[in-house]
């Protein structure tokens, strides 16, 4: 069975550093591309930053120069570094693989998330 795994999440002061890892594990095979989304209570999930399988990054304007994505899609690998986190930065922190398949469209692969809580 197909799995992305998170690991780094949990608690941290404002102004502080925490990274976020995510390998796949079983068999996505080469994707077109990696994010990280965050959900906060009673908020949609949103896409915070993504790297292509070109190396092509783009953030969220709110994590913009603070955040910065890094990976190897071709192994399925995904890290994120976070800066300057702000009690706004608090949420669940979600892994996603995706890739676009003929006659298919997009299928998306998701870890289970972890929590990134940043408070004093």
């Amino acid at each position: 069975q197909v799995q992305l795994v998170e690991s780094g999440g949990g608690l941290v002061h404002p102004g502080g550093s925490l990274g976020l890892s995510c390998a796949g594990s079983g068999s996505i095979g080469r994707v077109n591309g990696m994010s990280w989304y965050r959900q906060a209570p009673g908020k949609q999930r949103e896409l915070v930053a993504v790297i292509t399988s070109g190396s092509t990054t783009n953030y969220a304007d709110s994590v913009k120069g603070r955040f910065t994505i890094s990976g190897d899609t071709a192994k399925n690998t995904v890290y994120l570094q976070m800066n300057s986190l702000k009690p706004e930065d608090t949420a669940v922190y979600y892994c996603n693989a995706y890739l676009y398949m003929a006659m298919v469209g997009r299928r998306d692969y998701w870890g289970q998330g972890t929590q990134v809580t940043v408070s004093s």
